[in-house]
């Protein structure tokens, strides 16, 4: 039994989970929970045992000083909860970790426990995979789900995936077979400039979780440092001639793929996605509260030098640039499409991502697609995912 003392009684919550690792191309979802954590002053009251999950030759401890006494930093999972207020207060569960490296099962279950004991409504787990995708481009962002109501009821695709998968699949199973609402958003990555920190992939993630949940998340300088990233990017894919034309096929590709979606239910969506944040506050664009709708132009680059990956040879548009691998989620940014993907973009569809999100990460280039999602059929141009054989866990 999970006793928790000096925990308040929560308002609707939701645990929101990421972890570093496999599932986090460019440390986009893991940063994104770090952005609510920091912007909402989350308290930590609890820490799994380092010694239950983790191998310590894999994820070394830290050694720091405090006032020139040593201290160890061990590698874990922290939970921490954020209280939101406004018209429609709702907490928050934070859990932000490194993917474990043994004793998946018990790790799900001890952290269900929590869930069980602070009355959590839902699980959301935020993942960023490599894709073909390219970085002037909104970030393609999927969700999943196993749960048939749920798909239905929030426009969800339910997944379908076979093959390798990562702990955000894990335990997302794990919350389905307890009966919790379980979501997992994906945002897919260029794999061609995967380094850490990309703070579009991170921006795209919090606009489709404030959808998904409905709370007006602050986003703070995020919007100008994703703005800042893509100019970086920009500037390094021009000064070399065959990325330049490799990036010019992907966006070909997406924007021939996303033809259909120009209207109807792409449109109606993120008009009331600006109506709802003019509403409480001002409209697009920063405000005081830090909040922006993100218009796909941006994140900032803080390694210049040998930022971007030469791709082999650039793909025709034509047959689909979707990389080898197969994705959990089946998203990919450059192809996906093509087999009619919902807008929402779940891993299991294709791809496919709100309007107002951006992309970037950081695994082995040519993997993406949704380490979670479904469609590992791999369709022309559906990368491969955090989940598939061929993603690497830097």
């Amino acid at each position: 039994m999970i006793e928790l003392e000096g925990v308040p009684e929560l308002i609707d919550p939701v645990m929101v989970a990421a972890f570093e690792g496999w599932n986090d191309a460019g440390d986009a979802a893991s940063t994104a929970v770090a952005h609510l954590d920091r912007e909402w002053k989350g308290e930590v009251f609890a820490a799994l045992d380092a010694e239950d999950y983790y191998d310590f030759q894999v994820n070394r401890p830290t050694v720091w000083l405090d006032g020139g006494v040593r201290k160890i930093t061990w590698p874990t999972t922290r939970l921490s909860v954020v209280r939101v207020g406004g018209e429609k207060p709702r907490d928050l569960v934070l859990v932000r970790g490194i993917e474990p490296s043994m004793r998946w099962r018990s790790f799900c279950n001890e952290l269900l426990g929590f869930a069980h004991e602070l009355g959590v409504e839902m699980v959301v787990i935020l993942g960023a995979l490599l894709g073909d995708t390219p970085h002037t481009r909104p970030v393609p962002v999927s969700g999943v789900t196993s749960d048939p109501d749920l798909a239905r009821t929030m426009e969800l695709e339910e997944t379908r995936y076979e093959g390798p998968t990562g702990i955000v699949g894990i335990l997302q199973e794990a919350c389905t077979h307890a009966g919790v609402p379980a979501v997992s958003l994906w945002a897919a990555v260029p794999h061609y400039v995967s380094q850490p920190p990309n703070p579009k992939a991170t921006l795209a993630l919090l606009n489709r979780l404030e959808d998904l949940i409905g709370l007006r998340i602050p986003l703070g300088e995020l919007p100008e440092d994703a703005r800042a990233w893509q100019l970086g990017v920009d500037q390094l894919a021009s000064e070399d001639s065959e990325v330049a034309e490799y990036v010019q096929t992907l966006e070909e590709a997406r924007d021939t793929a996303e033809l259909p979606e120009a209207s109807g239910e792409a449109i109606a969506r993120e008009f009331e996605r600006y109506l709802r944040r003019r509403d409480g506050g001002p409209g697009p664009g920063p405000g005081p509260g830090g909040h922006a709708t993100e218009g796909g132009d941006g994140s900032y680059l803080r390694d210049t030098a040998g930022g971007l990956t030469k791709p082999p040879r650039p793909p025709r548009a034509e047959s689909g640039t979707g990389g080898s691998g197969t994705s959990e989620s089946g998203t990919s940014e450059s192809g996906t499409s093509e087999s009619g993907t919902s807008e929402s973009g779940s891993p299991e569809s294709g791809t496919g991502g709100s309007e107002d999100d951006c992309s970037g990460g950081p695994q082995s280039a040519g993997s993406s697609g949704a380490p979670d999602s479904p469609d590992s059929s791999g369709s022309p141009g559906s990368p491969g995912s955090p989940d598939s054989p061929d993603s690497s866990e830097d």
